[in-house]
């Protein structure tokens, strides 16, 4: 099972980067800049190993709208992903008309997070096949053309990205989907710390938390993304 995720995801992200050379596709957080802050930090692996999320083990799971036991869970990644990668295809087609972004490794951070999201939806849609839900429709406003916008609302989506997956990974049965959701969450982490100093370079910017993460539940993340308006 291992090698086959690993297949996979090598794949995914071939295909995903090789993506971003021609036309891409065109949620989350309109308010990512108030919302981000206060709802989640950036973090590692590690994260799944502090005591706030071993007591969160068991608990906070999905809604039964995305499926039962592991099914939910990756359902409930999965709309996550969609969200994270049609925000990053459109802020891709919008530089693209219109470079908004400064610099080469704003223009780096675009192009690498592109391809990990859109590497991220193949895999979890590979894993569900025939129950993987669809993607939701969305309007991310000017958030994908504006820079300042398109930061603020980077940050707190991977932020939000590394909770919701601290939050499910001691949820999950299968042990080689805990493997790849542990994998993914490292990834989202990384996403977060460049975001963040992309956005203000400080220490608080890298790591909101310090040196350990909070886990959120699936409430508390979706009440978020319900409160952003970018679902539609």
């Amino acid at each position: 099972m291992s090698s086959d995720i690993d297949a996979v995801v090598r794949e995914a992200a071939h295909e995903a980067t090789e993506a971003l050379d021609g036309d891409t596709r065109a949620g989350f957080l309109k308010k990512a800049g108030l919302a981000g802050g206060g709802l989640v930090g950036g973090g590692a692996l590690l994260s799944a190993l502090t005591p706030a999320a071993a007591m969160a083990a068991g608990k906070g799971r999905p809604p039964a709208k995305f499926g039962k036991g592991d099914v939910g869970i990756l359902n409930y990644a999965l709309t996550l992903e969609y969200l994270e990668a049609a925000f990053y295809n459109e802020a891709t087609a919008n530089n693209k008309k219109k470079t908004f972004l400064k610099g080469a490794q704003e223009q780096a951070f675009l192009k690498r997070v592109t391809a990990d999201e859109n590497a991220h939806v193949a895999f979890l849609k590979k894993a569900l096949g025939s129950k993987a839900v669809k993607a939701p429709k969305v309007d991310f406003g000017n958030t994908t053309a504006d820079h300042d916008a398109f930061l603020k609302t980077a940050v707190a989506l991977e932020n939000t990205g590394v909770a919701a997956y601290a939050g499910q990974a001691l949820n999950i049965s299968n042990a080689a989907y805990v493997a790849a959701a542990l994998s993914i969450h490292s990834v989202e982490a990384r996403h977060a710390s460049v975001a963040g100093l992309l956005l203000k370079p400080t220490a608080a910017s890298q790591a909101p938390n310090g040196a350990f993460d909070k886990p959120l539940t699936a409430a508390q993340v979706l009440k978020a993304v319900e409160a952003t308006g970018f679902l539609q």
